[in-house]
């Protein structure tokens, strides 16, 4: 029995001597077990996402900044001058409107100048008229001198005179002012004129004023 006992007290030191050998083996077993582990984490995939990286992608939208650059300077430009086109042609055609409108009154002024110019010579035949000395006759035929002379005047610058008693009525052309019945004239034709009308072309200057039959 105390040889079993002394067995036993030698076995123990010898199971204790080898425990720290096997938990030694077991920490070095568990270590590369997780250097395993690590070993076998996808690092080599993440290769693939640094590959897909927009790296490459960045390079032509570089290239292309010069390009856009120099697009956006030709547009730049070509608003500049549409806009100096613009208004250049609106200086132009003010210079125009108002170029325009001293010409029309210009000659608004020559045209009437001219036209009193031509009815001088009857204020100097009236004139002389009214001045002149003789009997009811002669002064009769100079009134009528001046009235052809007026008449070839009006003729000269375009101007109809209009307005004859028998004319059919027209609104376009004549004032009706009076009405009558009348069996010598047609139905709505003009029986008397108070003032003859003139015209110049299709404008009418004045109508006729005149009296209607019935």
């Amino acid at each position: 029995m105390a040889e079993d006992k002394k067995k036993k007290k030698n076995v123990a030191p010898e199971q204790a001597a080898e425990a720290p050998e096997t938990f030694a083996a077991e920490e070095e077993t568990a270590a590369n077990e997780s250097e395993a582990v690590q070993n076998d984490t996808p690092a080599q995939d993440d290769a693939p996402a640094q590959d897909d990286a927009p790296a490459q992608d960045d390079a032509p939208a570089q290239d292309d900044a010069p390009a856009q650059d120099d697009e956006k300077k030709a547009l730049e430009a070509k608003l500049a001058e549409t806009n100096d086109r613009l208004m250049r042609t609106l200086a132009e055609y003010d210079n125009f409107r108002r170029r325009s409108q001293k010409e029309k009154e210009a000659l608004y002024k020559d045209v009437k100048a001219e036209t009193i110019a031509k009815l001088l010579p009857v204020a100097d035949n009236l004139e002389r008229a009214a001045g002149a000395e003789g009997d009811i006759e002669s002064f009769k035929k100079g009134v009528e001198m001046t009235l052809k002379q007026t008449m070839d005047i009006f003729s000269a610058l375009g101007v109809e005179c209009f307005g004859e008693k028998g004319d059919a009525f027209d609104p376009n052309l004549h004032n009706g002012v009076m009405h009558e019945d009348n069996d010598e004239l047609p139905e709505n034709s003009i029986s008397d004129v108070f003032a003859k009308g003139y015209k110049m072309g299709d404008k009418v200057i004045r109508h006729a004023t005149v009296k209607v039959a019935n």
